[in-house]
């Protein structure tokens, strides 16, 4: 039995006085409502890692960061290590992101490296996957998400395999306030799930957690989280807001 995995991705938002304050309300919530079985995880700013790092002392939160270089140290101006990142008890790190991929061109190759440089300081990877409006209406859209999974997990073995979460976010619906349709999320994310069979058999594929992510909001996280396939989600906007966000984790 997978465990509901829901993540809040904060992107470019919240200073680290600001950072304190929203993890201490889903903090309380969570204090509040032990019966909610969900794995949570935030995903704040560089900048506000460590000082949530200290706040946060609920097991129910995990911290999470939202990318990171595939080199331990060196002369990478701007660029986060792992090593940085387990000092402040990050525990899994976002890789692959559609904004990271369009915007900053990262390509599926790069994307590998950092995938197995996490697993080597014992970093959860959250590979994000997804395809444009294009190329889903021109029908491309499993093989795109197919070649994506395929060349970022290249080389990783099973055993490594199991503590790879994947996140479904279709670029098209990513703050957009466009949702992909309870039965198409769950349809993608079941030929997620038969992908990972081909490449580690059954035994990884049915354990790896794969979230939706694309506009999730209070108000359709119920209906996605019935469907059969779908684990959790990673959430962008409504992540931002306490209110909003626990009426997430307790959907």
């Amino acid at each position: 039995m997978r465990i509901p995995f829901i993540a809040g991705n904060w992107k470019m938002h919240k200073t680290p006085e600001e950072s304190i304050k929203l993890a201490k309300e889903i903090d309380d919530f969570l204090k509040n409502n032990e019966d909610i079985e969900v794995d949570v995880l935030i995903c704040p700013p560089f900048t506000s890692l460590y000082a949530v790092s200290k706040e946060i002392k609920n097991p129910k939160i995990q911290l999470g960061a939202q990318n990171m270089s595939y080199e331990e140290e060196g002369a990478f101006t701007g660029e986060i290590s792992p090593l940085m990142l387990k000092e402040m008890n990050v525990k899994y790190v976002i890789l692959g992101h559609s904004e990271r991929r369009q915007l900053f061109g990262e390509k599926d190759e790069e994307i590998n490296k950092k995938i197995k440089k996490a697993l080597e300081h014992d970093l959860k990877p959250i590979l994000c996957v997804g395809e444009t409006l294009e190329e889903r209406e021109s029908g491309k859209e499993k093989e795109k998400v197919k070649k994506q999974i395929t060349e970022d997990l290249k080389d990783i073995d099973k055993e490594k395999a199991s503590s790879i979460t994947i996140a479904y976010e279709p670029i098209w619906a990513i703050g957009t306030g466009k949702t992909a349709s309870s039965n198409d999320a769950n349809d993608m994310i079941k030929y997620i799930r038969s992908i990972l069979k081909e490449i580690y058999g059954m035994d990884v594929s049915e354990k790896i957690r794969i979230q939706y992510g694309g506009s999730v909001k209070p108000h359709n996280i119920n209906e996605l989280m019935n469907k059969s396939d779908i684990d959790g989600a990673l959430v962008g906007g409504a992540s931002l807001k306490s209110k909003d966000f626990n009426e997430i984790i307790d959907f």
